[in-house]
């Protein structure tokens, strides 16, 4: 089993920024692709960003693209999500979501939501106009 924690998130104003991060722990002896999503109230969980397990493969939904930036630190078991130029449409209840590959498997990131086995219990990120 894999225990995921996110934090980081609160209120900020339009064009302020924010870092969020994962923690985990828990199973070792593997590697994981890690990504992030976010669900506004009343919609479904949307992709934000995926990373592969060794930090080579990255992939960002179109509308955050240039403006977060995705990051692990495998020496703290955490992963990052640096959260720029906020707009108001971003605000929403930000997941952390990890996925096994085995050990030094596929250089992959993953963008269904389906795909990740384990997930954090949110953090809420506010943009305010």
């Amino acid at each position: 089993q894999v225990q995921l924690v996110e934090s980081g998130g609160g209120l900020v104003q339009s064009g302020g920024s924010l870092r969020l991060s994962c923690a985990a722990s828990g199973r070792t002896g593997s590697s994981y692709a890690m990504g992030w999503f976010r669900q506004a109230r009343g919609k479904e969980r949307e992709f934000v960003v995926s990373l592969s397990w060794n930090a080579v493969n990255t992939c960002y939904t179109d509308s955050v693209k240039g403006r977060f930036t995705i990051s692990r630190d495998d020496a703290q078991n955490t992963v990052y999500l640096q959260l720029n130029s906020l707009k108001p449409e971003n605000t929403a209840v930000y997941y952390c979501g990890a996925r096994d590959v085995g050990r030094y498997g596929a250089s992959s990131y993953y963008k269904p939501a389906d795909e990740y086995s384990y997930w954090g219990q949110g953090t809420q990120v506010t943009v305010s106009s």
